[in-house]
């Protein structure tokens, strides 16, 4: 099927570029060479005759390309209109050469045989040169436009490709925030009930921590010192619901801050740490919080707690499911989650990603 283009002056001059110019004065000095043998007249006569057959086939081939014609059928491919140019100006340009040489005088050239089979000759050499030019133009220029529209697809997928997983980073994001929020609403509820001194102080002290923190839940660029002043504020939280059971601390490299991190990912280990590690043991525990750069290039983030460690038979939940769907999102495939039991007792939950 043709493919229409806009006629373009830049576009023509481009394509006489060096190397069209050089390969096609090279084909006409070569056909001088192959007909010398033939021909009685001097080679450098001979040589004008073929380089300037070349550069006007080359110059015809070229305008065929840009300005092909508008009432062509669609079902005649745009590589035959440059083809059947070259096809036709041959015999016309060679006829010219001639008519140029004996002064216009058609009786000269038509009543010389010699000159009629020069002419055929030199014809013939112009259409086998000529097409093979033609052709290996047709099919330079194929191979262009495929590796074109191949780097456009791979353009328009990896856009397609980064546009899902900004969606499913998303669709993570909305659905571990409420539930990070119900579970802290659970906990002040639970001194509310128990008609704790407490709950009022806890309760002040969750308004401001959740003003400070749902700003920064769909920050565009999110860090890990975001998330770590966040882990702070909530392991503060908690420690004021159970003073005498929860201890913590949380180291973290400064040169770290600045990295690029999921949101509330670290978080959610750290409040799985309180749920299933130190809520439920009698006498509570300690969370321990790190970040460090590690010796093979990757971050390494821990949560360790001294609780209730890590039941055989329980499935993972949604928030740690969640939690490895968004680091490879985040990260890609190399980004781990690695959950240890500690000795005597309790959990250390490390994330392993690519700085």
């Amino acid at each position: 099927m043709s493919t229409e283009r806009n006629p373009s002056w830049q576009a023509f001059l481009a394509s006489l570029n060096t190397a069209s110019v050089g390969v096609t004065l090279a084909l006409g000095g070569l056909a001088a060479l192959i007909l010398s043998p033939i021909f009685l007249i001097p080679f450098t006569v001979l040589l004008g005759r073929t380089l300037f057959v070349a550069v006007v086939l080359l110059l015809v081939h070229a305008a065929a390309r840009q300005w092909p014609p508008r009432w062509l059928p669609r079902f005649i491919p745009d590589w035959l209109v440059p083809m059947a140019a070259v096809a036709f100006t041959a015999p016309l340009a060679t006829l010219l050469v001639y008519l140029v040489a004996v002064g216009g005088q058609a009786s000269a050239f038509f009543g010389v045989p010699e000159r009629v089979s020069g002419f055929f000759f030199i014809t013939g050499a112009g259409l086998i040169l000529g097409l093979l030019l033609a052709a290996g133009a047709t099919v330079r220029e194929k191979l262009a436009q495929a590796q074109s529209q191949a780097l456009q697809f791979e353009l328009e997928r990896s856009q397609l490709e980064k546009q899902a997983v900004d969606a499913r980073l998303a669709l993570l994001q909305a659905q571990i925030e409420p539930h990070f929020l119900f579970n802290t609403l659970a906990n002040v509820q639970a001194l509310v009930e128990s008609n704790s001194p407490r709950a009022a102080e806890v309760l002040k002290s969750l308004i401001a921590y959740l003003r400070a923190a749902m700003p920064r839940l769909h920050e565009g660029q999110p860090t890990l010192g975001t998330e770590l002043a966040l882990v702070r504020a909530y392991l503060q939280l908690m420690q004021m619901r159970m003073p005498d059971r929860l201890a913590f601390e949380v180291q973290a490299d400064p040169s770290l801050s600045t990295e690029r991190f999921p949101p509330m990912a670290l978080l959610t280990l750290v409040e799985n740490a309180v749920r299933h590690g130190i809520d439920p043991s009698e006498n509570g525990g300690r969370i321990s919080v790190s970040a460090q750069r590690g010796a093979d290039g990757t971050l390494h983030l821990a949560v360790s707690d001294t609780g209730m460690g890590l039941n055989p038979l329980a499935q993972p939940g949604t928030g740690l499911n969640n939690l490895r769907a968004r680091l490879a999102a985040f990260f890609g495939p190399r980004a781990e989650l690695v959950l240890e039991d500690q000795v005597p007792h309790g959990l250390r939950a490390e994330i392993r990603v690519p700085l």
